[in-house]
């Protein structure tokens, strides 16, 4: 369950070079992902779990070449494919975002090179910034044998490079996703005055626009 309790003083939540609390989020400076699925004609799309999915759905939309971000569940089953079911932290599901994208604008590894710089902080375990719980866990859910070889592989580049100074924590998963509740659904966009975006949101994407500018739109 997202909390507004620890909003005050709170030192930082996705971006591991932080000084200064969450207005002062950057990209981590990381390298681009030395193999990459080969492009397709046609929309592919990646599922992708990092924390409160208002901040990754913000984010994403943000891509060029992104189409379309979806709020949801993935790792568990449609029964228990709720808000409230999800946030007892028993149903298996992580909050992610469906990502529908052209792969003659991004790359597959480009979107992952932005999960892991801006998106969320891939060395926290179990949660994100203020909220904990297996829900918040960073992890993949590779929609391809392709994208599953290009994703264990960058994870595996990263770690080799040590560009952060913890251990990255990512899991590569297999499972359904299901679309979140409509009001979770843009919520950046649609309430952009809400405590959390302003404070742990709004920074992130400012920080993805100033640390990819080529690929912000």
């Amino acid at each position: 369950m997202k909390t507004f309790l620890a909003l005050a003083g709170a030192a930082g939540l996705a971006i591991v070079a932080l000084s200064g609390g969450a207005s002062a989020e950057r990209a981590v400076p990381i390298p681009a992902a030395a193999r990459d699925v080969p492009k397709t004609a046609g929309l592919q799309t990646a599922v992708l779990a990092g924390g409160c999915f208002w901040g990754m759905e913000a984010v994403f939309e943000h891509v060029k070449g992104v189409r379309a971000v979806t709020a949801g569940y993935a790792g568990g089953t449609a029964a228990t494919a709720t808000y409230d079911q999800v946030s007892s932290e028993t149903t298996g599901h992580a909050e992610a975002v469906k990502i529908v994208y052209d792969p003659a604008q991004v790359s597959y590894g480009t979107l992952l090179r932005v999960y892991f710089s801006v998106a969320h902080d891939p060395t926290e375990l179990n949660r994100q910034g203020p909220d904990s719980g297996t829900s918040y866990r960073s992890a993949i859910f590779p929609q391809t044998p392709a994208q599953r070889a290009v994703a264990a592989a960058y994870i595996t580049q990263l770690g080799n490079a040590h560009v952060f100074p913890s251990p990255i924590v990512t899991k590569l998963e297999s499972g359904g996703f299901f679309p979140a509740e409509a009001y979770h659904q843009h919520f950046f966009d649609r309430n952009p005055s809400h405590p959390y975006i302003v404070h742990w949101d709004k920074p992130k994407v400012a920080a993805f626009k100033a640390g990819f500018p080529a690929l912000a739109r």
